[in-house]
């Protein structure tokens, strides 16, 4: 008997199930929501057991949760640097969320509404539309798998295999495209087996279930046949999707709660700035045991989905060195599941020993943050490392040369072990002299950093940059050697008390003077005084016998902006008080993009704008801005040995030199950062690129640009 006009426009939810198969399937619907409840309960239970964090992650939850879901649902995260991954991903991340959807809306058409109303809205016009969006929310779904499996099966991405890749990431993969090939098996089924008693024209919208009932039909199946395969299919698909649901809260599908929480969690400075340590010294701040790391941590581990981007973006993995920053986060979440369940509990990380992290692998980091970059979760390696880190320096298992770095901070106040006497002395070779701010009000005080003021190489930079400021009038002055190091790297290498020791005297040091703005040569002083310094509470170490500074209100809160010199600079020139206006210099140049002032704050455009200002034709490399290579100096690469296969340094010049556009034209390379230039001039002599290019700073392009202007006029 075929459908009569009569008869509403929908289709049969439990045809041939029967009142016991429907018992049944009620029954196991229950049990797999209670186990994937009470799993998932048990799973963020499990955070409660890890040390308290320092920063508060949940202020302003709602506004939170809003912006957590719009990064989600847009999946700007990840498209970066990788187009085919972000459309993988959001066809199947769409795909997903439209079919969970439409099930909980048949879940209250049949189970709510159907039983207050004795009607359905599941008919008609409604019903029609329901099915064309989730028959094509549906084949995007399965085409987003495709791509997934393709990618890993026959592309053989490198990056989603590792030590850590098992047997749960295949089976993650094949449940979710089953589900949604066996959602369209059934449903083409279904029409074919229900087209002998009823018309099912309008079956049409739901497009891929119609082309399958085409292709089984064409295949010499009937309409019998079908009805009776039907209850068979139905029920491999129902369960399929009852043991997916139950295994959430167990396997690698648990990150789509847990990455969604972590993303809710973010701190917007992460990696900017690191958390301090208590100054009871109760709480342990290294890594003596699982339950050492914060629920963030723990919740960071469980959100990794390996999909090994930081990994690929990892420039000290790419040169060799023994580092896969998803290889520690996954390493450490094996143990603790492994402590968990009774396993022998080991040392975190050791120097030689048998330990969840060696100890070369954190020495490897350059703290360049391209993995929380890269990271589609929100994941914080950089709060992990550091604490990994921490352990090891309170144990003493650190390099001799990082340790020489400390004491010379210590002894000294800088990284050189060079006198304080002689801080300022760069200055002699100018024909000017530079205001001590120690005794004037200055607009501009400078922190001019430990390489530019001992460095030979740097001190020209430093020379370069007075020179601008004594051209655009400024009114500038130093600290000459009341000036100490910052602190910044000694901090990423697990030094915590002397960051804070040279924290408080930098800034007991800035409270007795009178400025406008801090400007700063080094972007790795500008992102401590900027992002970090504010977050210290010295009231705290008042007592402790081991700090002898002063400092007012016991927090920095300047009320002067910190700069880095090339944005105070580019105002400048904005203002034409460089007279760079027509200058040409006839370089070839490229620009490389430091850590700390492009990823850690932002600063992309400035360093460019006055690289044009001079003339120069300026071309990109293919890795710049957000996506730049580390130099390899930051996270205390600058003090120590490394077995790599290349130096970051040399793979940096041979890409300016072999893959811009302008190929081996390239004639400067450009830095804006004292680590940068130190170790670029090291690459070009270790690399055999003395000949082919020259390292040089913007500020001393400008002065270059500045001097041949005059002379053309």
């Amino acid at each position: 008997m075929l459908l009569q006009a009569s008869e509403p426009i929908t289709r049969p939810t439990f045809w041939k199930i029967g009142p016991i198969g429907k018992a049944v399937f009620y029954y196991l619907s229950v049990v797999a929501i209670v186990v994937l409840l009470w799993g998932t309960y048990d799973r963020f239970k499990r955070y409660t057991r890890g040390q308290e964090d320092w920063f508060d992650r949940l202020d302003n939850l709602p506004e939170r949760i809003v912006v957590a879901a719009k990064i989600v649902i847009t999946n700007e995260k990840q498209f970066d640097r990788d187009l085919v991954g972000g459309l993988m991903h959001a066809f199947i991340m769409w795909g997903f969320l439209t079919l969970f959807i439409a099930t909980s809306i048949l879940f209250v058409d049949m189970d709510g509404y159907r039983l207050l109303t004795g009607e359905s809205f599941w008919v008609g016009d409604f019903y029609l539309s329901y099915s064309f969006v989730v028959d094509a929310m549906g084949l995007l779904f399965v085409v987003g798998l495709a791509i997934a499996l393709y990618r890993r099966y026959i592309g053989h991405l490198d990056r989603l295999f590792g030590p850590n890749s098992s047997l749960e990431d295949d089976l993650f993969l094949w449940t979710l495209f089953f589900l949604g090939i066996g959602g369209y098996i059934t449903e083409g089924i279904r029409i074919l087996g229900t087209s002998a008693v009823r018309d099912v024209s309008f079956e049409t919208v739901s497009f891929v279930g119609w082309f399958v009932k085409d292709v089984f039909q064409i295949a010499g199946m009937t309409p019998e046949l079908a009805g009776q395969l039907y209850p068979i299919v139905w029920w491999a698909h129902s369960l399929n999707a009852f043991i997916f649901i139950a295994a959430i809260p167990y396997a690698k599908p648990f990150h789509m709660i847990s990455s969604f929480a972590n993303v809710v969690a973010r701190d917007k400075k992460a990696g900017k700035r690191l958390p301090s340590i208590p100054s009871d010294m109760d709480a342990d701040t290294g890594a003596a045991s699982i339950n050492s790391f914060s629920w963030k941590d723990i919740l960071d581990q469980d959100a990794c989905t390996k999909c090994g981007r930081c990994t690929a973006a990892c420039p000290a993995h790419a040169s060799g060195r023994p580092l896969s920053p998803r290889d520690v986060i996954l390493d450490l979440k094996q143990y603790r599941e492994q402590v968990d369940a009774g396993g022998e509990e080991q040392p975190i990380i050791a120097d030689g020993g048998n330990s969840v992290i060696a100890a070369e692998t954190m020495e490897s980091c350059m703290a360049c943050m391209a993995c929380m970059d890269a990271c589609p979760v929100e994941i914080e390696h950089l709060k992990t490392f550091t604490r990994l880190n921490r352990h090891l320096t309170d144990e003493g298992e650190i390099q001799a040369s990082l340790q020489d770095a400390f004491r010379n901070v210590m002894q000294n106040g800088n990284t050189f072990g060079n006198n304080q006497r002689h801080r300022g002395n760069w200055t002699e070779e100018l024909a000017f002299d530079v205001t001590d701010a120690r005794e004037e009000e200055v607009e501009y005080l400078w922190y001019v950093g430990d390489y530019p003021s001992y460095d030979d190489r740097n001190k020209k930079v430093a020379r370069s940059l007075a020179r601008l400021f004594k051209e655009a009038d400024v009114e500038f002055g130093i600290l000459f050697e009341g000036e100490v190091y910052d602190g910044n790297d000694i901090r990423r290498v697990g030094e915590e008390l002397l960051f804070i020791e040279q924290a408080g005297t930098m800034i007991e040091k800035f409270q007795d003077c009178e400025f406008e703005k801090i400007v700063c040569t080094d972007p790795h002083s500008m992102n401590t005084f900027k992002n970090e310094y504010p977050e210290l509470d010295f009231g705290e170490w008042a007592d402790d016998p081991m700090f002898d500074f002063d400092i007012d209100d016991n927090q920095w809160n300047p009320e002067a902006d910190v700069y880095h010199w090339s944005q105070a600079v580019e105002e400048l020139v904005r203002d034409g008080r460089l007279g760079l206006d027509g200058t040409e210099l006839d370089y070839t140049v490229t620009y490389h993009d430091p850590c700390h002032l492009g990823r850690f704050n932002d600063v992309y455009e400035t360093p460019r704008e006055l690289v044009r200002a001079t003339g120069c034709d300026l071309h990109e490399m293919p890795r710049n801005r957000a996506d730049s290579y580390c130099c390899g100096g930051g996270g205390g690469g600058l003090w120590m040995e490394h077995e790599q296969d290349e130096k970051p340094s040399e793979e940096r010049l041979r890409e300016a030199l072999e893959d811009t556009d302008a190929g081996e034209r390239i004639e400067k390379f450009v830095v804006a950062c004292p680590l940068c230039m130190t170790m670029y001039e090291d690459g070009r002599k270790t690399g055999g690129y003395e000949d082919d290019i020259e390292i040089v700073d913007i500020a001393e392009l400008l002065i270059e640009a500045i001097e041949t202007s005059r002379k053309t006029v």
